[in-house]
């Protein structure tokens, strides 16, 4: 296999102001960038993941049910859903000493549909 073979890599340095320019301009302000990149953070974990696909299946359940059903203990579970909660993934409610857990929004849905979608596209 010659030298560089399969790999993307530019054989010649070129600037393309034009392109540069146009992708700067869309480029969203630093802020909801840092926020976007903690959103894929928190979807990064295979724990987190999973209990993200039993809210979407479940609509709501406490944080037993997704300790039994992540296999990870209570502390677990609840120190997983604090991180999904600053990235704003999912919701909470009380119902006397009882917290239920729930998808945050239609875009988590949407975010996790598409996740699994790409994962299982063949390369």
């Amino acid at each position: 296999m010659p030298s560089g073979a399969g790999r993307a890599v530019c054989g010649v340095y070129e600037i393309h102001p034009e392109r540069v320019e146009r992708a700067r301009v869309a480029l969203p302000e630093e802020g909801l960038l840092k926020r976007a990149a903690l959103l894929l953070k928190a979807l990064s974990d295979p724990t987190r993941m999973r209990l993200l696909l039993a809210l979407r299946a479940a609509g709501e359940l406490c944080v037993c049910d997704l300790a039994l059903l992540a296999g990870v203990s209570v502390s677990a579970v609840s120190h997983q859903l604090r991180l999904l909660r600053q990235a704003r993934l999912v919701a909470f409610r009380r119902e006397g000493k009882q917290v239920y857990y729930r998808l945050a929004d239609q875009h988590v849905e949407a975010l996790l549909e598409g996740a699994l979608a790409h994962a299982e596209e063949d390369t």
